[in-house]
C-alpha cells in the first residue's frame, strides 16, 4: 500500500474541500479524479471546437442554384473555398502551436498552463460567434480569430497527457486510456448537439455556448486538478512503488557517478532530437498521420457532406445533420475503448492499431458508395466507420504516448511525457490534419 507523505502544493479546491486531502482519499480516488477533470477539460477543447463543422451549411452557399445565399464572405461560388480556408489556418495554427506546448509544458505549472489554454479557446470560441451580431464579414478577421484559437487549443493535449501519465503505470494502460480518450469523441458529440440546438436561433450562439461552456470547465479544472501524485504527498502508483524503492536503495549504495546524475535529472525535460530518438515516436506517428487525416475530415466537413448529400432521396435540414454526424463519434467511442482492450490483451498495440486501420479502407468506401440509400444504412455504416478510424487514433494518442514517454530508456523520466506526446502529434498535425481542409479546398468541386 502507498502511504501519502507530505503534500507539496494542493489545487484551491483543495482549500475549500480539506476532505479530499489525504489521508482522507485513498490513491485511487485521486487518480480516478485525474482522469475526470482531464476527462472534462479536453472534451471541453473538442466540444468548442466542433462549431465550425456545424455552421458550414450555413455560413456557406445551400445550393447551386442559390449562391448568393449563406454569410459574407462565405457565400457566392468560393464559398466552400473560404471555409476550408478557416480550417487550414486553425490547424495550422494549432500544429505550430502543439510543437511549442509540449516544450512549455515541461518546464511550467502543467495546471496553469492548461486553464490558460482553456481560457483563451473560450475566448476566441465567443469572439467568432460575435461577428454574428456585429455583422461582420471580413474573411480576416474570422482568419485572425482561427489562428489565435488554434494556438490555444494545441495547449491542450500535451497538459493533459502528461497529467494521465503521471497518475497511471502501464499496466492496463491500453483499457484505462482507451476509456478516458473517448473525450474526444464525447466533446465532439456535445459540441455538434449543443451547436445544431442553438443553430436556429443565429449561428453566433453556436460559437457562443461552447465558449462559455469551456470557460466554465477551466474554473473547474483551475480549482481540482492534480498534476501529480507528489503533489498530494503520494510517491507513485502501483508496482513501480516496488521499482523506486529498490532504485533508492541503489542510489544509496553507490557513489556519485553517471547514474547518480541520471536520477537527479528525473524531472527535467527532454529535447526535440531526443524525443524523436525513442524508439517508436516515428513509426507511430508515421501511423497517426493517415488516421487522423480521415479523423479530421469528418470532424470538420461531415454535416457539411451530410447536408449536401440525399439520404433516401430526401436532403436534411441544417440541425438534423449536425445531430446525425455524431454517429461517426458514438462509433469511436466504442472504438477506443475496443482499441484499447485488445491491445492489452495481445500486448500489441503497433498489431492493433494496423488491423484497424485497414478495416476502415472498406469501411470507409461502403459509406461513401451505400451511404445515401437510406437512413439505417448511413447510420450503420457511418458507425463502423467512425469505430475503425477512431480506435487506432485513440489507441496511438493516448496509451502509445504514454508508452513511449515513459520507456526504460529515458529512465522514467515524466517529465518527457508532454514533450515526446507534442511531437509525434506535431508532426502528424502539420500534415495529417491539414491536409483535409487543404484538399476541400483545392479539389472538392464545391458548390459553383
Amino acid at each position: 500500500m502507498v502511504q501519502p507523505q507530505e503534500p507539496v502544493k494542493l489545487s484551491p479546491g483543495f482549500s475549500l474541500f480539506p476532505s479530499l486531502k489525504p489521508p482522507n482519499k485513498t490513491l485511487f480516488f485521486h487518480q480516478i479524479t485525474a482522469l475526470f477533470v482531464t476527462f472534462l477539460a479536453y472534451a471541453s477543447f473538442h466540444a468548442s471546437r466542433k462549431p465550425p463543422s456545424i455552421v458550414k451549411s450555413v455560413l456557406g452557399p445551400t445550393l447551386q442554384s442559390d449562391s448568393d445565399s449563406g454569410w459574407a464572405p462565405f457565400n457566392g461560388p468560393h464559398g466552400t473555398h473560404r471555409l476550408g480556408e478557416l480550417d487550414l489556418a486553425f490547424l495550422t495554427s494549432y500544429s505550430l502551436g502543439m510543437y511549442f506546448a509540449g516544450h512549455i509544458g515541461d518546464r511550467i505549472d502543467l495546471r496553469l498552463f492548461l486553464v490558460f489554454g482553456m481560457m483563451g479557446s473560450g475566448f476566441l470560441t465567443i469572439l467568432f460567434g460575435l461577428g454574428y451580431w456585429f455583422s461582420v464579414h471580413l474573411l480576416i478577421y474570422f482568419v485572425v480569430v482561427q489562428i489565435l484559437c488554434g494556438l490555444f487549443q494545441s495547449i491542450g493535449w500535451p497538459c493533459v497527457v502528461a497529467v494521465v501519465g503521471n497518475w497511471f503505470g502501464k499496466e492496463k494502460r491500453g483499457l484505462i486510456m482507451g476509456v478516458w480518450n473517448s473525450h474526444t469523441s464525447i466533446g465532439n458529440i456535445i459540441g455538434s448537439v449543443v451547436a445544431s440546438g442553438v443553430l436556429e436561433f443565429g449561428w453566433g450562439w453556436s460559437f457562443v455556448v461552447p465558449g462559455i461552456l469551456i470557460i466554465f470547465v477551466g474554473i473547474f479544472v483551475f480549482l481540482f486538478l492534480v498534476v501529480r501524485p507528489e503533489d498530494l504527498g503520494f510517491e507513485t502508483t502501483g508496482k513501480e512503488v516496488e521499482m523506486n524503492v529498490e532504485n533508492e536503495e541503489k542510489l544509496e549504495n553507490e557513489e556519485v557517478g553517471l547514474l547518480g546524475m541520471e536520477s537527479s535529472d528525473s524531472f527535467q525535460a527532454i529535447g526535440f532530437l531526443e524525443a524523436w530518438r525513442l524508439p517508436g515516436v516515428a513509426p507511430f506517428a508515421f501511423c497517426l498521420f493517415f488516421s487522423k487525416l480521415v479523423a479530421y475530415t469528418f470532424l470538420y466537413w461531415l454535416p457539411f457532406y451530410i447536408r449536401h448529400t440525399a439520404v433516401a432521396g430526401v436532403h436534411l435540414s441544417h440541425k438534423t445533420a449536425g445531430i446525425l454526424s455524431t454517429i461517426f463519434d458514438v462509433g469511436g467511442v466504442f472504438g477506443g475503448i475496443l482499441a484499447g482492450f485488445i491491445s492489452d490483451m495481445i500486448e500489441a498495440r503497433a498489431v492493433t492499431s494496423v488491423a484497424f486501420l485497414i478495416l476502415s479502407i472498406p469501411a470507409l468506401v461502403l459509406y461513401r458508395a451505400y451511404g445515401s440509400l437510406s437512413m439505417i444504412t448511413n447510420i450503420s455504416l457511418m458507425f463502423i466507420s467512425g469505430l475503425l478510424v477512431n480506435g487506432p487514433y485513440s489507441l496511438i494518442t493516448t496509451a502509445v504516448a504514454a508508452d513511449l514517454g515513459t520507456q526504460d530508456l529515458i529512465k522514467g523520466n515524466s517529465r518527457a511525457l508532454a514533450t515526446v506526446t507534442c511531437h509525434y502529434r506535431w508532426y502528424w498535425f502539420c500534415w495529417g490534419s491539414s491536409w483535409p481542409s487543404f484538399g476541400w479546398v483545392y479539389f472538392h468541386p464545391g458548390m459553383e
